[in-house]
């Protein structure tokens, strides 16, 4: 799981939110999105690439093991990085690489993507959208390859990854880059730190 500096991570939601709440919801959504994770029976172990050290430090309090993006190269080679790190520990488990920005996600959707992809060499979930991507796997001696950002689905199908195609698995598509995208994760039902700051939110902007 990637998470940029707290400083400049959700930069699209500060219309929505404002500049000082943005930083804060960044990390609401990781906590949620973690947490969300470690409970799906599935998930043997959550890492999160980041150099934030608070956002570090929080993750690791929930569980999360925390790798330093010493490539800082981006969000590929964070992922790619990331997925080195996890598999010089567990070589014979597949890897996955899931957005940070799933503040409504649920273990029993994310257990049905994972169970899903381990049909596939390397698989992949688009996002809400239809555009991006939200999840990406690898089984044992393949490697992840990711291709994230601007329209990766495209490019995730492009590099021989199967797209999975599974009905009611809202939450693990819905990334939060925008006010409406807020919105619409709102209306799935959020994780217990986004909920914490919504009375901090400006409904004018962020849900009007």
């Amino acid at each position: 799981m990637p998470l940029k500096p707290l400083a400049l991570a959700k930069s699209r939601l500060a219309a929505a939110v404002g500049d000082e709440l943005r930083p804060r919801l960044a990390l609401a959504f990781a906590r949620d999105t973690v947490t969300a994770a470690l409970a799906c029976p599935a998930v043997r172990d959550v890492a999160v690439v980041t150099d934030d050290r608070l956002a570090g430090a929080e993750l690791a309090a929930l569980g999360a093991r925390v790798v330093p993006d010493s490539p800082g190269a981006g969000l590929n080679a964070a992922l790619a990085h990331g997925a080195h790190r996890v598999r010089a520990r567990r070589a014979a488990l597949p890897v996955a690489a899931l957005n940070a920005d799933l503040p409504a996600l649920r273990p029993t959707e994310l257990g049905r993507v994972l169970a899903a992809a381990g049909a596939f060499p390397r698989a992949f979930l688009a996002d809400a959208a239809g555009i991006g991507t939200t999840f990406l796997s690898a089984l044992p001696g393949k490697d992840l390859d990711p291709f994230f950002g601007g329209p990766s689905r495209t490019a995730h199908s492009a590099s021989g990854a199967t797209e999975i195609l599974l009905a009611d698995v809202d939450t693990v598509r819905r990334d939060v880059d925008t006010g409406a995208d807020l919105r619409t994760a709102l209306a799935l039902g959020v994780g217990p730190s986004t909920t914490a700051l919504l009375g901090a939110l400006d409904p004018v902007k962020a849900l009007g």
